[in-house]
C-alpha cells in the first residue's frame, strides 16, 4: 500500500508540472506594409542579465516569471482558430515550460495543417507598464508577439496594443494598435541587432494620452493619437500566417519553429 501511495504521488507531481504542455509559438496585425523606420537608439544590457524577483515580494501589478513554470494569471489558448489570416489552430500541448523559458512553438502532424501556441492572461489589464523578455522565431511567414487585447468575445471595442516580430526580418520590430477596431498606426523600429538570437526587454508604457515603446529600457517611439481606452489581456503568441505574403512573406512550412520567453510583467500607473 506504502508503494501504491508513492506512485500515485509521484503521478500527480509530474501532472501538475507538465501544465500548459511542451511547446509553442503565434501573433497578430494589419496586412498593409508599415510606412516608416527610425535609426536604432543605444540599448541596454539584455534582460537576461537581470536578477530574478520572487512573486510575492515583486514591485510588479503582475509577474509571471516563465524559469519558475507556469502562472496561475495565465491560460493556454487550446483548440480554436482565428480564421483569415492565421494560418493555424491554438494548441494547449504547444505551450512548454522547461529550460528556464516558456517555449511557443508552430508544428504540424498533418501536411499543410498548422498548430501553434498563445498564453494569455484570465484578467483584464489597463494603463501602465508592459514588458517581455523574448527571443521571437527567425523564419518567414511567422509572427512572434507581445500585447494587449480585448474584442466583441469580450463584449467590448476591439483595443489593442502590439508588439510584433516578423519572422522575415527579425533586425526590426513593429509597433501598432487598434481603437475601436480602427488600425493603420504601424510603426517599424531598427534594432541594431537580431532578436532572434538573444534575449532583450521590450514593452510599452500605456497612458491616457499616449503610448510608448520601449526597447531594452530605452524608449524608442510614441504614438499620441487616438489611443485605445479599454483594459485587455496581456497575450503572447506565435502563428503562420496565409493570404499576407506581402507583409509575412510566404511561409514555406517550416516545422518545429519556436520563440522562447523569460518573463512577462505589468506595473500599473499610479
Amino acid at each position: 500500500m506504502k508503494k501504491l501511495n508513492a506512485l500515485l504521488l509521484a503521478l500527480m507531481m509530474t501532472f501538475s508540472l507538465a501544465a500548459c504542455g511542451s511547446s509553442a509559438d503565434s501573433s497578430k496585425a494589419e496586412t498593409e506594409a508599415p510606412a516608416k523606420t527610425e535609426a536604432p537608439a543605444e540599448t541596454e544590457a539584455p534582460a537576461e542579465t537581470e536578477a530574478p524577483v520572487e512573486e510575492e515580494e515583486s514591485p510588479y501589478t503582475l509577474l509571471a516569471d516563465f524559469s519558475k513554470g507556469e502562472s496561475d494569471k495565465f491560460m493556454c489558448s487550446d483548440g480554436w482558430s482565428n480564421g483569415s489570416m492565421f494560418n493555424c489552430t491554438w494548441k494547449k500541448a504547444n505551450t512548454a515550460f522547461e529550460d528556464g523559458v516558456m517555449k511557443l512553438t508552430i508544428d504540424s502532424i498533418i501536411p499543410d495543417e498548422y498548430n501553434a501556441a498563445e498564453y494569455r492572461t484570465n484578467d483584464f489589464y489597463g494603463y501602465g507598464l508592459y514588458e517581455v523578455s523574448m527571443k521571437p522565431i527567425k523564419n518567414v511567414g511567422v509572427v512572434s508577439s507581445f500585447f494587449t487585447y480585448t474584442g466583441p468575445t469580450d463584449g467590448n471595442p476591439w483595443d489593442e496594443i502590439d508588439i510584433e516580430f516578423l519572422g522575415k526580418d527579425t533586425t526590426i520590430v513593429q509597433f501598432n494598435y487598434f481603437t475601436n477596431g480602427q488600425g493603420n498606426h504601424e510603426f517599424v523600429y531598427d534594432l541594431g541587432f537580431d532578436a532572434s538570437e538573444e534575449f532583450h526587454t521590450y514593452g510599452f508604457e500605456w497612458k491616457e494620452d499616449s503610448i510608448t515603446w520601449y526597447v531594452d529600457g530605452e524608449a524608442v517611439y510614441t504614438a499620441e493619437e487616438n489611443i485605445p481606452t479599454t483594459p485587455g489581456k496581456l497575450m503572447m503568441n506565435v502563428w503562420n500566417g496565409k493570404g499576407v505574403d506581402g507583409w509575412l512573406g510566404k511561409y514555406d512550412g517550416t516545422v518545429p519553429l519556436t520563440a522562447e520567453y523569460q518573463f512577462a510583467r505589468f506595473t500599473a500607473a499610479e
